[in-house]
């Protein structure tokens, strides 16, 4: 397989031109700019709502300055027509001595934006793996580390996870297809669950002014938002749960996602409320007839008698089903809620591979140090 490289002075970035004899790998360093150029492309790709402009954009502005993280976006072109297959959004971390390559987003999904292709245009994995790996090489990376990885990107298999060394991720994503009458979906339920929410719902609207809406007002939204915050925090810390979505870089993410995606009708926010009570809150994302939940709180207190989590994901089910979704992604994390829903797991990969000589001895010692706390801790006394 031939080689080219070159470098090209792009408008306040800089971008690297890694050829082989199938594709051509542009790696550039700033988003906002990658985006403006491929605005027709990411119109239509198929991608994950994670990769969404709206969500990348916010994420690359927020940890635009975070030490030791540089975007890297990486634009894979046909070699011969240099039209473009895939745009990968990833970040170069510093960690353990190594340079890694990773998908940027801090998102539940990861995965490569695929332009959609025929079956005889399909992406050549050995191919496509090649061309990323030796522009990765040329920026000194030394591993790449893409982990939750959908096995599917809307109809196009993702050419990573045909990689010989990508591997089952631990955790699965929860999936929901439901056909055109809510109320059949309603009915398949276990009874027990059908009832709890029916009658949920009847506690629920006993409460003068009690009501489910969605926020389509930004102000509104982003005051709904920081309830949102206040609420899940309170709850999982009361639950004993670790938390990390309280801290400043990822509430500014929250709320610039949600201005930047609010009026399209790509940031999806309702809320259960009883006057001027805020009972519950769902934050979600949607592209074409695809819904996705991202964060969700209730009051607790009284209001968990009408078991208000639950009532919002039915209720914002139904609102969003009316208006044609179809495709309701309950993300990531096994709760005993969402199989009660009906959901189906989707397997997820994990690719940690090594992008030149340095990765792989890195890689070689890292499996050996993780071996032995292995052993380790097999030989300590239980108690």
């Amino acid at each position: 397989m031939s080689d080219a490289a070159g470098i090209v002075a792009g408008a306040g970035s800089q971008v690297i031109r890694r050829a082989t004899s199938h594709y051509t790998v542009e790696l550039a360093s700033d988003w906002n700019e990658a985006a403006l150029r491929l605005r027709e492309d990411l119109a239509t790709a198929q991608m994950t709502p994670f990769q969404h402009a709206h969500w990348l954009g916010a994420w690359y502005d927020v940890h635009r300055n975070a030490s030791g993280c540089t975007p890297l976006i990486a634009i894979v072109r046909d070699g011969q027509q240099h039209r473009v297959l895939a745009i990968l959004p990833l970040v170069m971390r510093s960690q353990h001595h190594a340079r890694i390559a990773e998908f940027a987003g801090g998102a539940d999904y990861n995965a490569p934006m695929l332009a959609s292709l025929t079956d005889d245009q399909a992406i050549d994995p050995d191919a496509f793996w090649g061309a990323v790996r030796h522009a990765l090489a040329a920026r000194s990376c030394d591993v790449v580390r893409f982990t939750k990885m959908p096995a599917f990107i809307g109809h196009l298999a993702n050419p990573l996870v045909a990689h010989p060394a990508a591997q089952s991720c631990e955790i699965t994503g929860h999936h929901l297809q439901i056909p055109e009458s809510y109320e059949d979906h309603r009915l398949a339920r276990e009874r027990t669950f059908r009832k709890e929410l029916e009658r949920s719902w009847r506690v629920f609207t006993k409460h003068e002014g009690a009501r489910f809406e969605r926020i389509t007002d930004l102000a509104r939204a982003l005051h709904v938002f920081a309830t949102l915050e206040v609420q899940q925090s309170a709850r999982m810390r009361e639950m004993g749960q670790e938390y990390s979505l309280d801290d400043k870089s990822t509430s500014d993410f929250h709320r610039d996602l949600i201005t930047r995606g609010l009026e399209d009708g790509y940031v999806v926010l309702t809320a259960l409320t009883c006057g001027e009570t805020i009972v519950a809150t769902l934050l979600g994302i949607c592209i074409e007839a695809s819904y996705l939940m991202v964060r969700i709180s209730n009051a607790g207190g009284i209001w968990s008698k009408c078991s208000p989590g639950r009532l919002i994901i039915d209720h914002t089910m139904a609102a969003l089903h009316h208006d044609g979704t179809r495709n309701f992604d309950f993300s990531v994390g096994s709760y005993d809620y969402k199989r009660r829903f009906g959901v189906s797991p989707v397997p997820l990969f994990d690719l940690i591979a090594p992008v030149n000589r340095r990765g792989r001895l890195m890689l070689a010692v890292w499996s050996m140090m993780k071996s032995v706390q292995v052993r380790a801790a097999a030989l300590r006394p239980q108690q």
